[in-house]
């Protein structure tokens, strides 16, 4: 059960989107997505800079608090599981207007070991 900022979190992120994990390589040159999930969120159009791990610089089209891990290199599309069509489902990159995650923050609280903010940058 959520407590403090993960409660709060689970209240201000109203939005659905849909979530595809990390794509696996099948063994043949391509690779294959998981299952894609629904996941709550709190979408902000927010452009900025930010800066990758390897020093390099690039532009954030949105910000988002997620109530879960994701993964760096997943897809995101906001919007519904029903609002794709059954290619859509098996490979996002056929979706219009699906966002690769760029950047995956996860924070503890103060004092807490348990409780994290989540924030996703595309």
């Amino acid at each position: 059960m959520a407590r403090g900022i993960e409660k709060f979190i689970e209240k201000v992120a109203v939005q659905t989107a849909v979530y595809w994990g990390v794509p696996i390589n099948d063994g043949y040159g391509g690779f294959s997505f998981s299952w894609p999930v629904e996941i709550k969120v709190r979408w902000e159009d927010k452009t900025e800079v930010l800066t990758a791990s390897d020093g390099s610089q690039y532009v954030s089209k949105a910000r988002l608090l997620v109530t879960q891990d994701v993964d760096v290199d997943g897809y995101l599309y906001l919007g519904s599981l029903a609002d794709l069509n059954s290619a859509q489902l098996t490979d996002p990159t056929l979706v219009p207007a699906v966002w690769k995650i760029r950047r995956f923050d996860k924070v503890p609280m103060i004092f807490k070991t348990d409780e994290f903010v989540r924030t996703v940058y595309i």
